[in-house]
């Protein structure tokens, strides 16, 4: 999986804002990005490290300077409005705008939908789509003035293959979703020149 996705792009200065950014593949999408100069805003929950998951907002901010960037550590449940703009002021005020949205942040439930519960359901609806379609419409009037600016949603290719269906239907479509915004976005930002895409792994990520 190669996540510099923007091999064209200079990334120095460019503030990138992370949701889910303190573990597994945002905080590696973080990193990396930091390497390139780009300032990290780190739109997380935790600021508690729990032991089976590991590392706080704080310490993805240790690490992403470390790494040659310059970080914001913002602690952000994306399911509640008030929490996605104080997230996004901040980053505003920090930084002076913001040029890429990466809406990574998701819950996950592999399971049929006997097994799915209404409150699992409803956590993987409330972050992955309501949480992903409301921080990209805080993010829009600052990527307005970005300077090339991004939405970039981690969600799948519209696959209707029964596969993806069959095992774990609620799953596969709030993740179905995200792209749905992402090609909705696409369309409808692209007269302000504000770009938007999915990225998908090739493979299970096995993170946490």
């Amino acid at each position: 999986l190669s996540i510099f996705i923007f091999i064209h792009m200079s990334f120095k200065n460019k503030t990138i804002f992370i949701t889910g950014a303190s573990r597994g593949i945002g905080k590696a999408i973080g990193l990396r990005l930091a390497a390139e100069g780009a300032n990290i805003v780190i739109a997380s929950k935790s600021v508690e490290e729990n032991p089976k998951l590991g590392g706080t907002i704080y310490s993805a901010a240790a690490e992403m300077e470390a790494a040659g960037g310059k970080a914001l550590a913002v602690q952000c449940d994306i399911r509640f409005e008030d929490q996605i703009d104080n997230a996004i002021q901040k980053a505003a005020e920090a930084f002076g705008g913001i040029d890429i949205l990466i809406n990574n942040a998701s819950a996950i439930n592999l399971l049929p939908t006997e097994k799915t519960e209404p409150k699992r359901f409803d956590l993987m609806y409330d972050i992955n789509v309501r949480g992903t379609f409301m921080v990209s419409r805080a993010c829009i009037p600052y990527l307005k003035k970005g300077n090339n600016p991004h939405i970039l949603n981690l969600s799948p290719p519209l696959n209707m293959d029964m596969k993806w269906f069959a095992n774990h239907l609620a799953y596969t479509i709030s993740k179905y979703d995200m792209t749905m915004i992402a090609l909705g976005l696409s369309a409808e930002l692209k007269k302000y020149n504000i770009a938007a895409n999915s990225l998908w792994p090739r493979t299970t990520i096995a993170t946490a």
